[in-house]
């Protein structure tokens, strides 16, 4: 029987591997900056299959007593993803097992996989951190109001997540969450957007969320947005600003819509920036 290969890097104590939950169909029609023809030839250029599609990662990071899970996936809502239940137990990981949940934002394909399908919990022995304007929009009926019929539906899932995990819920400062682990604000895309850095002496890496949906497209034309930023302008210069650090740090990045391969490392270009993946395979029995 085949196993799924997942990838992995070291950072510091921590062991940190990019969990697919699947794609989900989307369309380059959703980019605003782009004309859809010169989108598809930089998806084209960069090898990649289906142009329009999304791919979706979660990220597992494990070390110092500690099985951290970033994002969860749809969790199987529209037809979307729904992978990562069955790939976090091909990793020898069970929703149990978890003890915390670092949430970037509440966008269903991230927050999807909290759930089970009677609206209870999946991760119940897990502590749920998120962002206090990530709380506080979601839980807004002035928005709420604004919203389109599919916009307050992702409302009412938020509010759902929100409600399920009360308990457990810790809103982000900027403090460590642990040690080695920092929440970074990086918002735009949703008020309290958040990525996450792990910080070691030899190298750090940067789990940075939905900064970018499509990366060859949006690193190369930082200015592209997404129909599902609720800030656009804000989303802009928060990516041009991140990859701009991450380019002169020589940071390494993790993003939910990378490819599988998970990792990547962000180079200065022409218009803008390119994205080179990079592979270190765990191989998982």
């Amino acid at each position: 029987m085949n196993h799924p290969t997942f990838f992995s890097r070291q950072i510091g104590d921590f062991l940190v591997t990019a969990v697919s939950d699947g794609n989900m169909a989307a369309s380059l029609d959703l980019l605003s900056g782009i004309g859809k023809p010169a989108a598809e030839a930089i998806q084209h250029s960069a090898g990649v299959d289906e142009p329009g599609n999304i791919h979706i990662n979660c990220y597992l990071i494990r070390g110092r007593g500690r099985t951290i899970l970033v994002d969860s996936g749809t969790g199987g809502l529209n037809n979307a993803g729904g992978m990562l239940s069955k790939n976090l137990r091909a990793s020898g990981v069970s929703p149990d097992d978890i003890d915390t949940l670092l949430i970037t934002h509440c966008h269903p394909d991230h927050i999807g996989g909290l759930l089970d399908e009677q609206g209870l919990a999946v991760y119940k022995n897990a502590q749920l951190y998120l962002h206090a304007l990530e709380a506080e929009y979601w839980r807004d009926d002035h928005h709420f109001n604004e919203a389109s019929e599919r916009g307050q539906r992702n409302f009412l899932l938020a509010r759902r997540v929100l409600d399920a995990y009360a308990p457990k819920l810790h809103i982000i400062s900027e403090d460590e969450i642990t040690e080695g682990i920092r929440p970074v604000w990086l918002p735009g895309h949703t008020p309290g957007h958040t990525g996450f850095q792990i910080d070691s002496k030899e190298t750090s890496l940067l789990i940075w969320g939905d900064v970018v949906h499509f990366p060859h497209i949006q690193s190369a034309h930082p200015e592209v947005s997404i129909m599902f930023d609720c800030n656009p302008a804000q989303a802009e210069q928060t990516r041009a600003e991140i990859l701009q650090h991450v380019a002169r740090e020589n940071l390494l990045v993790a993003g939910m819509h990378f490819g599988t391969q998970g990792f990547a490392y962000i180079h200065p270009s022409e218009s803008g920036y390119s994205i080179k993946y990079t592979q270190a395979e765990l191989a998982e029995d």
